[in-house]
This record gives C-alpha cells, sequence and structure tokens, in this order.
C-alpha cells in the first residue's frame, strides 16, 4: 500500500517528525511505502529554489494520484495550507484521507476547520500531552486498517 504522508515541511523539526512518523507507520504496516513529499527535489534543487516549485507540485500531484491512502498531519492553529490543499485534491480523485490531529487547540469541529473535518474520510484525534510517537501510529494504523477496505483491499 502506498500511503502518502501530506505535513508541514518547513522546519528542520516538522521535517525530521515526519520522517519519525514514516519510519513508525512502515514499521507497522510492513508491506507498505510511505511517500515523503518532502523528498521530492530536483537535481539537487533546493526547497525554495523558486525554478523548481512546478517541477516539484508536478512530483506531489503525480504521488497524490498514485497513492492509495493519504495521512494528512492537521496540526497547527490552522492547518498548513500545502497540506489543506493536499486533501482536496486527494478527496477530489476519490482517494481515502486519514487527518491526524495532535493539537489541543479547539476550532470548529475536531479542532479543525470544518471543510478539512469533513474533507477527510476519518480524523485520529490525540489532542493531549501523549507524546508517544509509538502510541500514535498505532492510533494511525488502526484508522488505516479500518479504511483499508475502501483501499482497494491493500493491507
Amino acid at each position: 500500500m502506498k500511503i502518502y504522508l501530506a505535513a508541514p515541511v518547513f522546519s528542520q523539526q516538522e521535517r525530521q517528525y515526519n520522517r519519525r512518523l514514516a519510519k513508525k507507520l512502515t514499521t507497522l504496516l510492513p508491506r507498505s511505502e510511505v511517500i515523503l513529499p518532502q523528498d521530492f527535489r530536483t537535481a539537487g534543487a533546493s526547497f525554495n529554489d523558486r525554478r523548481y516549485l512546478e517541477a516539484i507540485f508536478r512530483q506531489c500531484a503525480a504521488a497524490l494520484k498514485a497513492t492509495d491512502i493519504v495521512v494528512a498531519l492537521l496540526d497547527g492553529a490552522d492547518a498548513d495550507s500545502g497540506v489543506a490543499y493536499e486533501v482536496g485534491f486527494a478527496r477530489a480523485m476519490g482517494k481515502s484521507v486519514l487527518g491526524v490531529r495532535t493539537d489541543y487547540r479547539q476550532s470548529q469541529e475536531k479542532g479543525l476547520n470544518m471543510m478539512l473535518a469533513h474533507g477527510c474520510t476519518n480524523v485520529v484525534c490525540q489532542m493531549s500531552f501523549n507524546e508517544n510517537l509509538d502510541d500514535l501510529a498505532a492510533a494511525i494504523v488502526e484508522h488505516i486498517e479500518k479504511l483499508a477496505p475502501k483501499v482497494k483491499g491493500l493491507l
């Protein structure tokens, strides 16, 4: 199964967290591949090299089209705009999207803008001070397994 991890990628802390979560998901779902868009680059270009942004966008869109499920990290006072776009893009293609919210700040519903809360197929909410990434990864896998029949019988 191909899992696209839609997540903020702008700080070293965010990218390291994404990589650790992807590794835990791959360990718990050994027949899966977690796609990290933060790894998309064009011939040594950096993320902020404007000459390559269109190419990176195309890589992300192609990966979303080829993926089986999207796991979207939706923390923050307002979810990352790129992640919100990826959620909408995936849902428009009929893909399952599992939103993940650990930020305890409240918004309209499940701590999210209602378009994201209802745009996701399901949302994992762990709005607490539990910082154990293993617990979060296990909850994500549990929800992926529930969505798996909708994802072409994968797992």
